[in-house]
């Protein structure tokens, strides 16, 4: 008989965005009935403890597999992956590769010759999304493949506003936009432009101040401290979410802005958790679904909010804001990786 499956594993740090991920990909795959091959998931910070906590879950793994299994491994799996792949192949059992990270893309761990070859130790991939599922086969992979969408968002936070309040709440004249994350200069350095002109709306940033510190005290943004994100899901009052990097505000460029072209950024999701449609960059992977699903705008510079804004009509924010909460509630749910694996297992 054959069972999903899934390896835990430890995790020292779950406000990151990908930890977050992979923990809640645990929690979602579980709830399908998959059974954890390694051992329970545990947040050691001590990276000792980390490495034989996990190697120990390796060792369990080996003796848990059977044959006919089906195991979801999020990607990258640190320096186990083929090794993982490779015992299950030899147990007749069946690997899906669920992509978080391309280590040949943003940090350039890995070439894509030799990440593609890791890859294809996996029967099926499911990529972030379809672009990057494109750039896949574009570049040799061969097995069978899916593709994400949008990573889902598990949390049981929801806004305190009835959906009535949430949805027919009037456009203010000076609409306020979130950036909220990690700050720094290699990411984030078009907050300088934008704090070079006024600004027809609020921009308001939730992070790390030192990240930035050349714009700390300009009038034109409003520094928040770190806000833990539960209680940013629960009482951020803004009327959209950005997600945009790099140093321009007429397209986002370097290592981190033309990443977006293939990822699919957990901040989308959180921003959809908290209520916010998305202000993203057009060229971006995951464009499409958020012009799709109707909960957003596509621009191709920061510069079109001063003309597009002010368009915004009641209705169409109405619209906006009634789709984010539905698609909220898909993200909190884990649809997007139900139906990933669903489709995966059904090949």
């Amino acid at each position: 008989m054959s069972r999903l499956c899934y390896l835990s594993k430890n995790y020292p740090n779950t406000d990151g965005s990908g930890n977050k991920a992979k923990t809640d990909n645990e929690d979602t795959l579980s709830l399908m009935g998959a059974v954890n091959l390694a051992n329970k998931r545990t947040y050691h910070h001590n990276k000792v403890i980390a490495f034989f906590v996990d190697l120990a879950g390796i060792v369990k793994y080996m003796f848990s597999v059977r044959k006919g299994d089906r195991i979801v491994l999020q990607y990258p799996h640190k320096k186990y992956f083929s090794f993982i792949c490779h015992v299950a192949r030899w147990r007749k059992a069946k690997t899906i590769a669920l992509i978080h990270d391309l280590g040949s893309f943003r940090r350039k761990k890995l070439t894509v010759k030799k990440e593609i070859k890791r890859l294809m130790n996996a029967d099926y991939v499911i990529a972030s999304n379809e672009v990057m599922q494109q750039w896949l086969a574009d570049h040799g992979y061969e097995n069978p493949m899916g593709a994400l969408g949008l990573f889902d968002y598990r949390s049981a936070t929801q806004s305190p506003l009835p959906a009535s309040q949430t949805t027919k709440r009037p456009i203010p004249q000076s609409p306020r936009i979130v950036y909220a994350g990690a700050l720094s200069m290699r990411k984030n350095s078009f907050m300088l432009k934008m704090a070079e002109s006024t600004l027809p709306y609020e921009f308001h940033v939730y992070g790390n101040r030192s990240g930035l510190p050349q714009i700390q005290d300009n009038p034109q943004i409003t520094y928040h401290d770190f806000m833990p994100a539960d209680e940013f899901i629960r009482g951020v009052d803004a009327d959209f979410g950005l997600v945009w990097d790099g140093d321009s505000t007429d397209s986002c460029t370097g290592n981190f802005g033309e990443y977006l072209r293939f990822n699919s950024p957990h901040k989308v999701s959180f921003y959809l958790r908290a209520g916010l449609p998305i202000i993203i960059w057009r060229q971006a992977a995951v464009a499409p679904i958020i012009d799709k699903e109707g909960v957003g705008i596509c621009i191709d510079s920061i510069d079109q909010l001063k003309e597009l804004l002010p368009r915004l009509k009641q209705e169409d924010i109405e619209q906006m804001r009634h789709n984010v909460q539905e698609l909220s509630m898909r993200l909190k749910n884990g649809e997007f990786l139900k139906n990933a694996v669903n489709k995966a297992l059904s090949i």
